[in-house]
Parts: structure tokens; sequence; C-alpha cells
């Protein structure tokens, strides 16, 4: 059973949709975020991202970066570019990016149900991480952005979702990269209590991307419920989409150096646990334990062989750990790969042509191609209540940040 309820959106008028709508905080550096909003200043970025907008040198972590979102929120706001609903709403938000196309239902979901584990994560949280969302979310006394969920698609919910999608829609503008976004609102009171009874019957939710917002929100809710205070911030913004509708893509390695191999010394170390093949045109795998290698030049098919490692394991059998374990730590040194400066994670979205500049170019000894982790190993590994290897997927399109804002 899944508690997923409606809520009164702070969202964008119509007109100012595409303006405010900006990527996730966490997607881009400081330097990047600056660009992107270079001539766009109602983007939703100078709130998410707020250090944007702060002096050349201050501290990560100073108190003027989180007054700075709150005051750029409450400008919003003030000037009209955002307004609350006036009654609880649910939202259905579209994303089209190529033939891709994923529609899921904006909502709350419960921070008690996350504590008790009821919202499955497969990702650890870094403290920094999360303590830099639990100040924002405090100061600015809002959830700013949803944090990304899915849950075993249901007939019931898609067939509400198809009646909803042939009205016509809120929002509906293509982004800078393409990417189109569509978005309905749901206030009939009807397909309300039709939706909620149907997420009632849903028997998990999974946490596909998002885990520092959902333990930030989870944090500022245990705070505030100590503090007398059971109001909105018992509720996590979110984003619920049907398994079979997302798109994993894959996160790809690279590598610094051989740990002072020859090619030769490490084609040969690596083939006591891989089957290696060169010449490997089509660079990016195409099934599960196969793995694309870029080194000197050309391109290698490498496959891990029978036996090496437990297929029977949810963690232990995805691509990302059998790399780490038996090619990664082993041979190249890469014994933590969260802290090591050697390694490199290339997001999919940049293609195998940016595998191939990193060691043409940048000084990377070689790189990896991986197949895509599925949304099947990604649940396995949440019910088993275990935690995958760092960057093990790498989902597109994001959401978008400033279309619907959670208020406490």
């Amino acid at each position: 059973m899944a508690l997923v309820l409606p809520f009164k959106a702070v969202r964008p008028q119509v007109k100012y949709a595409a303006q405010v709508a900006a990527l996730p905080y966490d997607v881009m550096t400081r330097e990047e975020g600056q660009k992107a909003v270079a001539g766009h200043p109602l983007s939703f970025m100078h709130v998410e991202k707020s250090e944007i907008d702060v002096p050349d040198g201050t501290r990560p972590d100073d108190a003027i970066i989180y007054e700075t979102a709150k005051k750029n929120f409450s400008k919003l706001r003030e000037d009209g570019i955002l307004k609350q609903d006036e009654s609880p709403c649910y939202y259905v938000y579209r994303q089209q990016m190529g033939a891709q196309v994923q529609t899921g239902i904006v909502g709350v979901m419960s921070a008690a149900e996350y504590d008790e584990g009821k919202i499955k994560k497969h990702e650890l949280t870094r403290q920094d991480k999360e303590d830099d969302r639990i100040r924002h979310v405090r100061n600015v006394n809002a959830q700013t952005g949803p944090v990304f969920i899915s849950y075993m698609a249901r007939p019931g919910i898609n067939t509400l979702v198809g009646k909803i999608v042939a009205g016509k829609p809120e929002y509906d503008f293509t982004a800078e990269d393409g990417v189109i976004h569509t978005a309905w609102v749901v206030a009939d009171s009807a397909q309300i209590e039709a939706l909620q009874k149907e997420f009632a019957e849903v028997d998990a939710l999974y946490i596909a991307d998002g885990h520092h917002r959902a333990a930030a929100a989870a944090a500022v809710a245990r705070k505030r419920r100590k503090e007398g205070q059971v109001q909105e911030s018992d509720r996590v913004l979110a984003v619920f989409f049907p398994h079979n509708q997302l798109k994993v893509m894959d996160y790809n390695r690279a590598v610094k150096d051989l740990q002072g191999l020859t090619a030769e010394q490490f084609l040969e170390k690596i083939s006591a646990k891989f089957t290696v093949t060169k010449n490997f045109a089509a660079k990016s795998p195409g099934r599960l334990h196969d793995f694309g290698m870029y080194l000197g030049g050309a391109w290698y098919c490498i496959t891990i062989k029978e036996g090496v490692y437990n297929a029977k394991d949810p963690v232990a059998s995805l691509d990302a750990a059998i790399l780490q374990e038996h090619l990664l730590a082993p041979v190249l040194g890469i014994a933590d790969p969260r802290t090591d400066d050697r390694i490199k994670f290339i997001g999919g979205i940049r293609g195998m042509a940016e595998l191939e500049k990193l060691v043409n170019q940048d000084g990377f000894a070689v790189a990896f191609s991986l197949y895509a982790t599925t949304m099947e190993q990604i649940m396995n590994v949440a019910d088993a209540g275990a935690i995958m290897p760092p960057k093990s997927t790498w989902f597109e399109p994001k959401l978008r940040s400033g279309l619907f804002v959670h208020t406490l």
C-alpha cells in the first residue's frame, strides 16, 4: 500500500512555464549553471542552485546561498510568476525525448513511509549533499524539486491517466534541449479519489533518482515532528512513473592510468576473467555482461566469463559491480570509486565520442562503456534491501524543477 496524495502546488502561470522550468540542481556545476541562466531571469535555477547568484569565492555552505534561494523564490511569487492552487490537485506530467515518452503523476508521498522503508532506495547518500538539501528545504520552506519515483505499472492507473491526457493540457512547451514537457491539472474530485485508491493498491514505491532530495525531506519532517509541527513537511514532493515507461541509460567510466601496466600487460591481466575481442565496431554493448573498452585508439569488446561472479546475487550480477570487482579494483587499483580521483563517470547521454575524447585528448588511459541497468535490476536490488554500486544508473529525460513546488 502506498500513500500518494494531492497537494496545492506552487507553479508558474502558463505563459511563464517554459521560462521557469529548469534542469535539476545537481546535473551541472556552478559555472555551467551560470551559463545556463544567462538571459533567463525567471529560471528556477536561481532557486534550486542559488550559488549561481552569490559572489565568487563564497563557501559552498555559506548561509547566504540559502538566504538567496529563499529571496529568489519569494520574488517569483511576489511578481506573480508563480501562483498556488487553491485546492489540492494531482498533476500529470509527460516528457518526450525523441522516441522516449514517460508520463507520471505529480503528488506527495509520506515521509514516515520513507523512514519505515516502504519507499525503497538503492543508493547511499553523502552527508554533505544531504545537509545541503536540508538547509535548502528549511530556508525556502519548500521542496523545490521532485523525487523521481517508479512503481510496478498498473492498468487502472494507466486507464485514468489516459482519460486525463485526452483533455487540454495546462503546460505544453519544448525546452532548449529538445525535450517536450506537457502537464495536466487534475482538480476533479472523482479523478483525485480514483487515483488515490489506485495508489493504495501499489505494493511499493522505488526511488529511481533523487535519493538526496528524499533523505533531506524526511530529515526535515522528523525534526518538525519533534517540534510538534505535523503538517505539510510530513509529505514529500515526487513524480510517480510506471516502471515500464522509464529509460535507464548507461553510466560509463574512464580511468586516468593503467596502474603502471603497459597496454599489453593490462590486456593479459584482464583476460583471466574476461574474454577480449578487438575491433568492436558497436562501441556500446548490446547485452548484459558485455563491456566496450577504448584503449590505445582501439575499441574492444570484453565479456565476463561464466562462473566468475555470483549470477544469483542482485548486486554482484550488475555490470557496474562486475566491472568494479573484477577489473577496476584488482587490476587498476580503484578500491573506492566514490573517492578515487583517478576514475571519471560519464552519463550515457554524452555518447561514445565523449569516451574517445577522454582517452585521445584529455589524458585518460582507458574508458569503458556499459550496458544500461534495467528497471527490473534496480527493483530487485531495492527489494533485497541492498545498495547498488555508485553511478549505476542515468535516467533521461531529467525532471524539470519549478513546474511544481511543494510548500511546507
